[in-house]
């Protein structure tokens, strides 16, 4: 509309003669937000805004689609919920939502950051028409102009929902399925102007859609539109997408310091480190062993589980062995499978439900010990152990009686399904299953891959800390490690890829050297042998089984 347009339309009041100063302000404030913060920043109080949070602001504002990928402490929620009050003002009767994995992770985020906000910008309370309403699970922020923000969940209770614009945090855990199918739709009805005309601005970035996250494996589905909108930023299709490292958000001093992300580089994983602290996509997106879309997928189970409920639950334990006296080293892990059966005893799917790391440098007395503790909370059927190399250790303490360090009972003595080792005890439970993996590693790589492409195999969701209440914090060890456990195991498989021999077969070798594949092997050695040996229970030889690497 041009100032002619805008002078006609004015009337004769001190409001209408300045009519078109506050369509210029309000123009000049859409397209340089940080300026507007700038004019109600508070003289004590407030915060000073970085060069590249600026940039931020102005992107979203501006560009029809966002991808942000920056490290933990960046401050992106902060910059990104900062945005959405400002186009809450500044574009009246706006619906506005973001959505996480789940609605309760959405709320939260919204209600710390919309605090925070308030404190820094207290004059941005005043656009508020009412109080802003948090619970555990809902999240509504009201506006004198009409509109509102809201949060959602990026799963299927959010279809049918309809919002002018969304904001997608942790977006790396999305697939596009659920993008294209709930998600995207969200945002099919535009925002229309108020006032006597009420229509679509044609300038305005109707159904625009951003994505925030720290960033994940190559190969997946957000990977690939992250290359895309790379794409469009260099055709000028209106998309963009900025990142960073650690080394910004350090050098401006927001999050934590240098000596202490370089204190976290020693004790996390490659892997680990590389998404949350550099914004390095990792993994390998050609040879991979799986499709990490696929595996991404198979993480569906809500809850750990600690034990069996009751003896009709079947249980099977796959365990890798590790033994060195440096911490650093890969550690032994044990796999802890639950099969889910039909009523004709068709297997459904075999559910990972908890995986349990045992220190490396405990001797081999003290790994059995452990080893049969867990059989004996789950009453596994079997123990699946490769017995080449170190597992050949591991196995004889287990053909010995063993007792628990504290209570000194006995936790009984095992013998193997097929070998003709001899146990120290005569006629002890036939529960090990001594694996030769090299001898079928064909067959054990192809099966983990069958598994992950059909879906049978079911691996704990991705949780994030926050999510985890007080009560669950307390209790690491049960409530919480079983999720992080499933998060070090999804990323060894991301590190592999499949090599093919000269023979004709397959095997696994490591991207990154230094990142450590136990919990990989224990869980495929399970997964063979309950393949191999247990699909029909009927013609089954074997009560009981342990997997041993």
């Amino acid at each position: 509309m041009t100032k002619q347009q805008i002078l006609d339309l004015a009337d004769d009041s001190i409001f209408g003669q300045n009519l078109y100063k506050y369509v210029e302000f309000c123009s000049w404030c859409r397209f340089y937000p940080d300026l507007f913060l700038d004019l109600i920043k508070p003289e004590i109080g407030g915060i000073n805004l970085h060069s590249d949070q600026r940039v931020y602001l102005r992107c979203i504002m501006r560009f029809v689609s966002l991808y942000g990928v920056f490290p933990r402490g960046y401050g992106k929620t902060y910059d990104e919920v900062l945005a959405m009050h400002l186009v809450a003002i500044f574009f009246p009767s706006i619906d506005l939502a973001m959505t996480a994995q789940t609605k309760e992770n959405a709320a939260e985020l919204i209600k710390d950051k919309h605090n925070e906000i308030i404190k820094h910008f207290p004059m941005l309370e005043n656009e508020l028409a009412d109080k802003a309403k948090f619970s555990k699970g809902d999240a509504e922020i009201s506006f004198k102009s009409d509109s509102r923000i809201d949060n959602l969940a990026n799963a299927n209770s959010s279809k049918g929902q309809r919002r002018k614009r969304i904001n997608i945090e942790e977006s790396a855990l999305l697939n596009d399925e659920m993008f294209q199918d709930v998600l995207k739709p969200i945002v099919e009805v535009p925002r229309y102007t108020v006032g006597k005309y009420g229509v679509v601005d044609p300038c305005e970035l109707n159904q625009q859609i951003n994505f925030f996250t720290t960033s994940g494996f190559r190969g997946s589905d957000e990977y690939q539109r992250n290359i895309t909108m790379l794409d469009g930023m260099a055709k000028l299709t209106g998309e963009m997408v900025l990142g960073s490292s650690w080394f910004l958000s350090c050098w401006y001093g927001r999050g934590s310091t240098k000596s202490q992300i370089l204190k976290k580089k020693k004790e996390m994983s490659p892997i680990a480190f590389a998404q949350n602290y550099e914004s390095k996509w990792v993994g390998c997106s050609d040879g991979a062993l799986v499709n990490i879309n696929k595996l991404m997928s198979c993480r569906s189970l809500t809850s750990p589980q600690l034990k069996t409920n009751n003896d009709e639950e079947e249980f099977y334990l796959g365990v890798d062995v590790a033994r060195s006296q440096n911490t650093n080293n890969n550690q032994s892990a044990i796999v802890v499978a639950k099969v889910i059966r039909s009523k004709d005893m068709k297997i459904i799917s075999i559910d990972i439900v908890n995986i349990i790391s045992v220190s490396n440098i405990l001797n081999f007395t003290a790994q059995a010990c452990k080893v049969k503790q867990i059989q004996k909370l789950y009453n596994a059927k079997a123990v699946i152990v490769d017995g080449n190399g170190l597992g050949a250790g591991l196995i004889d303490e287990l053909l010995k009686e063993s007792f628990d360090p504290i209570t000194k009972e006995s936790l009984g003595c095992w013998d193997t399904i097929n070998t003709d080792n001899t146990p120290e005890l005569n006629e002890s439970e036939k529960i090990v299953y001594d694996l030769k993996a090299q001898s079928v590693q064909n067959k054990v790589v192809t099966t983990f891959i069958d598994m992950v492409d059909s879906g049978k195999l079911r691996l704990l969701c991705k949780k994030q800390l926050s999510e985890f209440s007080e009560k669950e914090l307390d209790d690491i060890d049960n409530k919480v490690a079983p999720f992080l456990q499933t998060d070090n195991f999804f990323e060894e498989t991301a590190n592999l890829k499949l090599k093919h021999l000269p023979s004709g077969g397959v095997t696994i070798e490591k991207v990154v050297k230094k990142l450590d594949k136990d919990r990989v092997s224990a869980c495929i050695y399970v997964l063979w042998y309950i393949n191999e040996f247990c699909r029909d229970l009927t013609s089954s030889d074997y009560d009981f089984c342990v997997f041993v690497n």
